[in-house]
């Protein structure tokens, strides 16, 4: 009788079916493919792009599984190793000509062959690892030095705006290799910008001396906290590799610290190594920067002529040329969220953007002082600026709420807001190691543990049935041997035994047992 209620039973039958289902895309393996993206907000990967891939394709005449266009990329599946190499080759030829950099990566990748159905039931199969997978391993080199000089512009930035605050005046500040130079005219000034710099900026070492009528003052990092910029910097550059790479979609990725100033990166199941390099380096940075609107400037920007002292040129999406001041007013290290959205007026794609209590201050002193003035929003990306938008300041903005806008497309504001939000480097990286790891080796890893297994069961299962059998053979004289004792009758013992027996199962079948052991 069943002594369990029959609910335990369903339990145990829908777990046993929901872990058969979950289990299926292991067993379908992965595909080989060829994924088109975007390096390049400005470079869109859409149904042209699609065309364009499908028309390569056909003119080199390999033929694909699918060709799909998914999310932000498009993902060509192909049978075998070899369609998938002669595809890249063709679709990098029709999409990047010889020379051009029009923004696209085309890149090599596994995808799953799981079916529709279980993909929608969002059943996975099990990532594995760079060992096992195969993929790609580099060793990332932080520029400290960078580190320290940025950290040293922020600062001389920070130190104008004090001054200007406590009402110090003062000739001039400038930063000179590692150390901020600070040029005052009197003993006065001297003593008021020492005081500020001793109450507000704990972090530097300040030296002064005269200079004839002047004196110069010389402010320097602390070896301390010069240590705590070189942590921070590191701590931040592994955060937004986790950020920008978890957004992107890379599964299983290993991002961790080695030495004083180095950072390990393991991507598995990447094939390609541009890809990858790809998606180290392409993190954006903002910068918040006032237009020089001087006569010189604006001729500059009409006839491609000299940049003002002070200035620099960077161009917008439509070609067009602004000459910016080099003085950064913000930088993407006071932002706090970057969502995409659209205006309220013209339901224009937009990105709005949280600015932390420093960076809204600035902001609302800015916008204050230069209403009537062009405010320019840079967006770098590989080293590269570029001008989102460039409005002009109506009125003070304050609260900390910032919107970006500037003929987006909805993919590239949400292209702009992901990338904002992963954050920037705190200092340039190097890559001074670079391996491409095949899956070979882990093939070969696999398909010894299939064999150790299959032999260990079946080595198992020979030794259980010789067990058995022998146990059996024991069994088998021990239980004679009961029935002898058990029997009853006469017993005779000598040198050589013949054994009969004579009862109600022998062949002789009687109403008496008889057990005879006689000598012969």
């Amino acid at each position: 009788m069943n002594r369990y209620p029959v609910w335990k039973f369903a339990i145990i039958v829908i777990a046993l079916l929901l872990g058969v289902v979950y289990t299926l895309p292991n067993f379908f393996g992965e595909a080989p493919a060829v994924q088109v993206s975007s390096s390049k907000m400005s470079s869109k990967v859409d149904a042209a792009a699609l065309a364009r891939v499908e028309d390569a394709l056909k003119a080199a005449g390999v033929p694909s599984s699918a060709v799909a266009l998914e999310g932000s990329s498009i993902k060509a599946r192909f049978e075998t190793t070899e369609q998938q190499l002669k595809a890249k080759d063709a679709i990098q030829k029709a999409l990047i000509p010889e020379g051009a950099d029009n923004g696209y990566v085309v890149a090599l990748n596994l995808l799953s062959r799981s079916p529709s159905w279980l993909t929608a039931l969002h059943a996975s199969p099990m990532y594995l690892g760079l060992d096992l997978r195969g993929g790609v391993h580099f060793m990332l080199q932080v520029d400290m030095k960078a580190a320290l000089t940025q950290k040293t512009d922020s600062l001389a930035g920070d130190i104008r705006t004090t001054l200007r605050e406590k009402d110090v005046r003062h000739g001039g500040i400038t930063r000179n290799g590692s150390s901020i130079e600070i040029k005052v005219r009197d003993q006065a000034q001297l003593d008021a910008a020492r005081r500020v710099l001793a109450d507000q900026f704990a972090d530097l070492q300040v030296l002064d001396a005269a200079e004839g009528a002047e004196f110069k003052i010389t402010a320097n990092i602390k070896p301390e906290a010069a240590r705590r910029v070189q942590e921070q910097a590191l701590k931040q550059n592994i955060t937004t590799l986790h950020n920008r790479i978890n957004e992107l979609g890379v599964a299983e990725p290993v991002i961790q610290q080695q030495g004083l100033d180095r950072i390990v990166v393991q991507l598995p199941g990447v094939q390609d190594t541009a890809k990858a390099k790809d998606i180290l380096g392409r993190t954006a940075t903002l910068e918040v920067r006032l237009v020089d609107e001087s006569s010189e400037a604006r001729s500059a920007e009409q006839t491609n002529g000299l940049v003002p002292f002070g200035s620099e040129r960077y161009l917008e999406r439509n070609g067009q040329a602004v000459i910016v001041k080099k003085q950064v007013i913000l930088t993407g290290d006071n932002l706090t969220d970057a969502q995409p959205g659209f205006d309220g007026q013209t339901q224009e794609p937009v990105v709005n953007l949280s600015l932390d209590g420093k960076g809204a201050r600035i902001f609302k002193d800015v916008t204050r002082e230069n209403v009537g003035k062009r405010m320019a929003i840079l967006l770098f990306e590989k080293g590269k600026g570029e001008v989102v938008t460039a409005p002009v300041i109506r009125s003070e903005i304050g609260g900390g709420r910032v919107q970006i806008s500037g003929r987006m497309t909805t993919s590239e504001a949400n292209d702009t807001a992901l990338l904002l939000r992963a954050g920037s480097l705190a200092a340039p990286m190097e890559i001074i190691e670079e391996r491409t790891i095949g899956p070979s080796l882990g093939a070969e890893n696999i398909a010894k543990g299939f064999n150790s297994v299959t032999w260990g069961f079946f080595g198992h299962r020979c030794f259980h049935v010789h067990l058995l059998h022998a146990v059996w053979h024991v069994l088998q004289h021990f239980i004679g041997s009961q029935f002898a004792v058990a029997g009853g009758g006469a017993v005779h013992v000598a040198s050589h035994t013949h054994i009969a027996w004579h009862g109600r199962y022998g062949a002789g079948a009687g109403h008496g047992h008889r057990f005879q052991c006689a000598h012969q």
